[in-house]
């Protein structure tokens, strides 16, 4: 598999998966929103249950919306462009681990390798950007070297 394929995969991957938890977010409010309807009008002014239900969905939509927001940054970043330096958008392989720059969407597994996709805004992120093949940071007291950068 080429570099950019390999790109092409774990962006797909990271789509796929916040896609299926807008989904899912969504379902949960449906059911909230439907538990509310069958439970009816509430029972008096201070009615906790009712009031449980209509935050919970309250809160899986504001959840939703920052999900649409990750998958907004995700579908922007360029499979065509290939990178000399770690920055958003980047697969970084080092001698510790192989990173995708994305969302954090955690662990991903591409043809039994581990990729991590991991937030600009993580600190790891932070300690090696800007660096280029050959180069290496420390970062917890550990020695990460950048192997390649595409």
């Amino acid at each position: 598999m080429t570099n950019q394929e390999l790109k092409s995969v774990l962006l797909q991957k990271c789509i796929d998966q916040q896609l299926q938890g807008i989904n899912d977010l969504q379902q949960q409010m449906d059911d909230a929103q439907q538990q509310s309807n069958d439970y009816g009008q509430p029972k008096d002014r201070y009615d906790a249950f009712k009031t449980k239900l209509l935050r919970q969905k309250d809160m899986f939509a504001q959840q939703q919306a920052k999900g649409k927001i990750v998958l907004s940054t995700l579908k922007q970043i360029p499979l065509e462009q290939t990178y000399s330096e770690v920055k958003f958008g980047a697969v970084v392989i080092t001698n510790k681990q192989k990173i995708f720059v994305s969302a954090g969407m955690g662990k991903i597994e591409v043809d039994g390798e581990i990729y991590f996709a991991i937030s600009p805004l993580v600190p790891i992120f932070i300690a090696l950007k800007g660096l280029k093949e050959g180069e290496s940071a420390i970062f917890n007291g550990m020695e990460i070297q950048i192997k390649e950068v595409f």
